[in-house]
């Protein structure tokens, strides 16, 4: 079978973080992501099933690691060489479309009994994602024993699939992962509004941005003020479509959450710049930081209100970050990672919603044939400046695909 195998080749991953850093998606053309003739993977165990993929997204996490920036934490829960992918599609032999539930826990490795975290029906916060009857592996997609959905085969478990209803579209299905990432996000959110009239502030208008915007939206009451800022004239409509109340560029978040919530701006010292580059004295309950980077988690600190919750949903790495007012305001910083099984049944009503804040098939910009995989990751990591949001591989149509260098 054709695949995309990502191998553990520290020369050539140092070629992808010098070319990363110069153009987002570069890492694809010098790193260790090559085009190969696979052997399909054998299924681990009795019960496993085969998944034929039909569409498989390119994430954020899948960026950084093709350019060499994913964080080390990492190195104990992947196993090398793997196939990439964990948004998807596909079919069964019998017929089946489905969408993968890519988290690789306790009952997906045949772990008897399952841990604190799978016992309550937190598999997101699984303890044993490097033990079991698989290769270490935080999710398909970043584990040698599965495959991924950058591939025309690959196998799953049973409790990791959702059959697609027949009047879905592959666009719309390939959007349930990532949507089932911010149905969870907005969950967490939620309760930590604790009944507060808000705003919820969301940080970053990529699809990860874009998604969490549409299921907090979808989540709250009508009119609860939510607001964001978006770099491009696509990433503004689209969140003023999926919810958004307030929708501003960037560098102007700050100003307009100050606005709303009649704060103040810390004042600056005698050289005429600003002491903490926005602090406000108020601000926002809830800040949902959908980016990870540290500027977004600088900002996120200048917005959020004393006492207030920051949700860390973009896959942060190495950061440098001043975290006095993180101790001065009593501020909560969470992590929100991936979802439950409900999300998922959450995230299909959504996806398939009517009206503006639904049909989120909509958000898959362009498609591509595993065969011309460096177009796409550079697509992908370029796609708020070139009008895109959610890019694709395409399995439907087999193209002609030929190896890349070795």
């Amino acid at each position: 079978m054709k695949a995309l195998e990502f191998s553990r080749k520290p020369a050539r991953y140092a070629a992808a973080m010098i070319a990363g850093a110069l153009r987002p998606g570069a890492g694809a053309s010098v790193g260790p992501l090559r085009l190969r003739d696979l052997d399909e993977p054998e299924v681990p165990a009795d019960g496993w099933v085969t998944l034929r993929p039909r569409l498989a997204g390119i994430c954020g996490s899948d960026l950084s690691t093709i350019d060499g920036h994913s964080s080390r934490y990492f190195e104990p829960i992947v196993s090398f060489p793997f196939v990439p992918g964990h948004e998807v599609v596909g079919d069964l032999d019998d017929g089946t479309r489905a969408v993968l539930i890519p988290v690789l826990h306790c009952e997906v490795r045949g772990i008897t009994p399952v841990c604190p975290g799978c016992a309550s029906g937190d598999v997101n916060r699984c303890e044993r994602i490097a033990f079991g009857h698989l290769e270490p592996g935080l999710q398909s997609g970043f584990c040698e024993s599965t495959g991924g959905g950058w591939s025309e085969t690959m196998v799953a478990h049973p409790a990791q699939l959702v059959p697609v209803p027949d009047e879905l579209s592959d666009e719309a299905a390939v959007m349930v992962e990532p949507t089932a990432c911010a149905v969870h996000a907005a969950d967490v959110a939620v309760r930590a509004l604790d009944g507060s009239d808000g705003p919820v502030v969301v940080i970053g208008a990529g699809t990860l941005g874009l998604l969490t915007i549409a299921a907090i939206s979808d989540a709250l009451p009508d009119g609860m003020p939510i607001m964001t800022g978006g770099k491009y004239a696509h990433q503004k409509r689209l969140a003023t479509e999926l919810g958004a109340t307030t929708v501003v560029s960037p560098d102007e978040l700050n100003g307009a959450v100050r606005l709303a919530t009649r704060s103040m701006k810390l004042a600056k010292d005698h050289s005429g710049a600003s002491r903490t580059g926005g602090q406000l004295t108020g601000g926002a309950p809830v800040v949902v930081d959908c980016v990870g980077s540290e500027a977004s988690l600088a900002q996120a600190l200048e917005v959020v209100a004393p006492g207030g919750t920051i949700l860390v949903v973009g896959m942060p790495a190495t950061v440098s970050l001043d975290l006095t007012g993180l101790w001065h305001r009593e501020v909560a910083l969470r992590g929100v990672y991936a979802y439950r099984r409900e999300d998922f049944r959450a995230a299909l009503d959504l996806v398939s919603a009517e009206g503006p804040h639904g049909d989120l098939g909509r958000l898959v910009s362009a498609t591509y044939p595993l065969s011309r995989y460096e177009d796409a990751i550079v697509h992908a990591a370029d796609a708020g400046r070139r009008g895109a949001v959610k890019i694709a591989f395409d399995l439907r149509t087999p193209a002609r695909q030929t190896d890349s260098r070795s």
